[in-house]
């Protein structure tokens, strides 16, 4: 793959500058080394969350993600803060990994906008922006998690992640998964969160449609950042030969005492191999003094109810997580493998005109070449559709039935079977 652009370098859109400035407001690109201004910004982005103000420890422990993200903020100046922006973005080209491959991916996080300045364009303007600056570097798709899950789909995105949250009431379940050849340890908090980003990394490029992290998630999972909270406790699992191959924090909480009914959260959980994933979920189900364990943001395809003899005891319940914006049909469709040979014509409409076009798609020996075509399509669907089905996460076949993708049924068919995946993708952090 090529040098990832820095989106840092790029100059502020000037279309969404000029619009701003018609409503009296002002677009601006943050420079991440002035520390005032970024101290600002921060408070603005955790008013536009809804959350208590910063304090000065959490307001340095920003400047880490940030410094290495493209920051832009839109100001009123005559309000009585006038150096807090009343909106906010930040955005940087990171690497998903796709079937086979990877995709540059526009990476856009803390879009907020103040309670005062709703329904006035203003987040509209900045996603816009987001999405032209992305295609004029030459960035095929932009990627995003979404707290509200109505805003995006207007700009092109679809989820093409899940996640769950898994629960289990453990005095219903026996163990009934492998036994492991190493075993389970306590570990400072510290150590942990390197052991997550060393293990993050190790194993990025088999999670399809994960992106690299940075120390500051790691530390917020073991509660040193973010929420901070002395109660959280971590673990890792080491094989027979010694070697670390999986973490994992957790906090108990409730009255342990009372009648086992403490429940055990799971934080965090990443494993390098099966062996340490049932190894560390082991530990949750069988810890002493708990009867529930709740694990949210985990995949949808948990191997947990085959952990158990009753598979009923762990219940899932599941929401979108990752959403994704292809920008390039060409360059994505190419940055991916398939299973399965397949040869269309497909019709993309995308209102922002990105995507738009008929497309010749021809697969074999897992590899896509795309063009441009002329002929009747085979397929016809919207940009969202194409970004949703994308990683192999959704079928192209319940699209059709929901009317949201036009096409003969051997023709959907041979489609979702060239971009069927083992297993679901997934993306285990916020961002």
């Amino acid at each position: 793959m090529a040098e990832l652009p820095d989106a840092r370098t790029l100059p502020l859109d000037e279309t969404t500058r000029a619009a701003l400035a018609e409503r009296g407001l002002e677009y601006r690109l943050i420079e991440n080394e002035r520390a005032a201004i970024m101290d600002a910004w921060s408070h603005a982005v955790r008013r536009g969350f809804a959350g208590p103000e910063l304090s000065d420890d959490e307001i340095a422990e920003w400047r880490e993600p940030m410094s290495w993200r493209r920051v832009t903020g839109v100001y009123d100046l005559s309000t009585p803060q006038a150096e807090r922006p009343v909106a906010t973005a930040s955005s940087w080209v990171a690497p998903m990994t796709v079937p086979g491959g990877v995709l540059p991916s526009w990476s856009i996080s803390t879009i907020t906008v103040a309670a005062t300045h709703r329904r006035r364009g203003v987040a509209r303007a900045l996603l816009e922006a987001e999405l032209r600056d992305a295609h004029a570097a030459g960035v095929p798709a932009a990627g995003l998690t979404a707290s509200e899950a109505t805003i995006y789909g207007r700009y092109g995105f679809a989820p093409a992640t899940r996640i769950a949250t898994w629960k289990v009431d453990t005095r219903r379940a026996r163990w009934a998964g492998p036994d492991a050849s190493g075993r389970v340890q306590y570990l400072d908090r510290e150590d942990a969160a390197r052991l997550m980003g060393d293990l993050h990394e190790r194993t990025l490029p088999h999670r399809v449609g994960e992106i690299p992290g940075w120390p500051r998630r790691w530390r917020g999972r073991v509660a040193l950042a973010e929420d901070k909270s002395a109660a959280v406790r971590t673990v890792r699992y080491v094989d027979a030969a010694g070697e670390p191959r999986g973490v994992m924090a957790y906090s108990v909480e409730g009255d342990p005492e009372d009648d086992g009914r403490g429940v055990l959260r799971i934080r965090y959980l990443i494993a390098e191999h099966d062996e340490a994933l049932a190894a560390l979920w082991r530990f949750a189900i069988e810890h002493d003094l708990v009867g529930t364990v709740v694990a949210p943001m985990r995949p949808v395809d948990e191997p947990l109810p085959w952990f158990v003899d009753d598979a009923r005891v762990p219940v899932s319940r599941q929401k979108d997580h990752g959403w994704l914006r292809i920008l390039d049909v060409p360059a994505a469709l190419e940055a991916r493998a398939y299973a399965a040979p397949a040869s269309f014509t497909m019709r993309v409409t995308d209102p922002l005109g990105y995507a738009d076009g008929i497309w010749r798609v021809d697969i074999a020996d897992g590899k896509a070449t795309v063009a441009t075509a002329d002929a009747a399509p085979d397929l016809e669907l919207s940009v969202i559709e194409l970004s949703a089905v994308y990683l192999g996460g959704f079928s192209l076949a319940v699209l059709r039935a929901a009317g949201r993708v036009s096409g003969s049924t051997e023709t959907v068919d041979a489609v979702d079977a060239a971009l069927r995946v083992p297993r679901a993708p997934f993306l285990s952090i916020v961002y």
